[in-house]
């Protein structure tokens, strides 16, 4: 059983880097690797199919609302985002950006909320490095800003569903680091960005969804966190008898793997009842800031980076020493509070 699992885990970890096709599909992929992790680790039974099957429900709804309400409101949010770009200081409204779909993001998806970034990026007529800069902060923001509640993001909902806890467990438990990183990236992007007018920008491709698309990441988010619910239980055994024992300090930094892999599956392959809150949160915190280094790293880089055309090369160059400094401090925080 356990050598079976570690194979699937391999799997799961490499071949949506190398494989091109199994990262276009990645949520059908990890369906089906879930579906043979809860088979492989003996654990698939009628409770856990119910509580694969009911897991997803709440951020599939929060995703198909917000997406209709964003392809309704769109052309109206457009307009409000230039009048706003006229009416203050490009400090402030890159502040304002980056902290308010940070803390919004917990409640509108981090889908929406990076969708919303597109848009702003857009509509402003900066250099295409300010334009850079500005996405990368704001996307740090959201992935952080979204882990807060279970609607926010597929690791949120899984954390929730493995620890067996109720809605606001993650406000408690990593709630003042995350605001109050969220809040730093925002006063960083104000201090750090020295933007330029200039038509020659971010070349996005940006387009108005259709309801065949919501309707489409729809489902692809249902089915992404049913296979990361079995995935989480499969890899129950793998867990108790690799990772339970390990110091928290340890996972945190090995956690900076989901600077490549999605930070939802890597959660799905750590996490346990059984650990201590002190050992989540390492997890998490270390999970949701490196997520936020590299393109692959969660769902905010991946639409943002393919919306607006940035290469991984462009992003790494922002990205990395920001994830790292980040990364270098909140060790501390872990450390001594």
């Amino acid at each position: 059983m356990i050598s079976a699992l570690i194979i699937i885990l391999a799997l799961v970890l490499l071949l949506p880097f190398f494989v091109p096709l199994v990262e276009r599909n990645l949520e059908i992929f990890l369906f089906i690797m879930g579906w043979a992790a809860a088979i492989a680790g003996g654990v698939l039974d009628k409770p856990l199919l119910k509580k694969a099957l009911e897991d997803p429900v709440n951020i599939t709804i929060a995703v198909f609302v917000a997406g209709l309400l964003f392809r309704w409101l769109e052309r109206p949010l457009e307009k409000v985002i230039s009048a706003i770009n006229r009416g203050i200081p490009f400090p402030l409204l890159a502040a304002l950006t980056v902290i308010l779909l940070g803390l919004l993001s917990s409640v509108i998806t981090a889908i929406i909320a990076a969708l919303i970034l597109v848009v702003i990026v857009s509509v402003l007529r900066l250099d295409r490095k300010s334009e850079t800069q500005l996405v990368v902060y704001s996307c740090f923001s959201i992935g952080l800003g979204a882990a807060l509640t279970p609607i926010g993001e597929p690791l949120s909902t899984l954390a929730i569903s493995k620890l067996e806890e109720d809605f606001f467990y993650l406000l408690r438990l990593i709630g003042p680091e995350v605001i109050s990183a969220v809040v730093i990236f925002g006063i960083l992007a104000a201090v750090v960005i020295k933007p330029e007018q200039s038509a020659i920008g971010l070349k996005t491709a940006h387009s108005r969804e259709s309801y065949v698309e919501i309707a489409g990441r729809t489902v692809k988010i249902y089915l992404f966190v049913m296979g990361l619910t079995l995935l989480g239980a499969g890899f129950e055994p793998l867990i108790n008898r690799f990772l339970l024992d390990l110091s928290s300090f340890i996972l945190y930094w090995i956690n900076m793997i989901s600077a490549v892999l999605d930070n939802a599956t890597l959660a799905a392959a750590e996490i346990s009842p059984k650990m201590a809150d002190k050992t989540v949160q390492a997890i998490l915190l270390g999970l949701l800031i490196s997520g936020g280094m590299l393109v692959p790293g969660n769902i905010p880089n991946i639409i943002s980076a393919g919306k607006l055309r940035i290469t991984s090369r462009e992003w790494a160059r922002f990205g990395l020493p920001i994830g790292l400094a980040a990364m270098a401090v909140y060790f501390v925080v872990i450390l001594f509070v």
